[in-house]
């Protein structure tokens, strides 16, 4: 699975999303993705590219290409 796929199947398996409504999401844009949900999409990302982000990263994270950016300082390429 490249890594797109493993974003996008994080999204979709987390917040119950089809891909054709990953691309202008944002954070509390869809029912699933409140507090809650939000965490559960970092652990999802963290376990999927073997990575811990940090506490100000996890904060940011408030979209889908928000969180492209943030993965990418861990060196995950899309």
């Amino acid at each position: 699975m490249t890594n797109i796929e493993k974003y996008n199947h994080a999204f979709c398996e987390v917040l119950e999303l089809d891909e054709k409504q990953l691309t202008d999401l944002v954070y509390q844009g869809t029912e699933l993705w409140d507090s809650v949900g939000h965490m559960t999409l970092i652990a999802s990302l963290e376990d999927s590219f073997d990575i811990m982000l940090e506490t100000d990263d996890i904060i940011d994270f408030s979209s889908y290409e928000k969180g492209k950016n943030i993965l990418a300082k861990y060196g995950v390429e899309f």
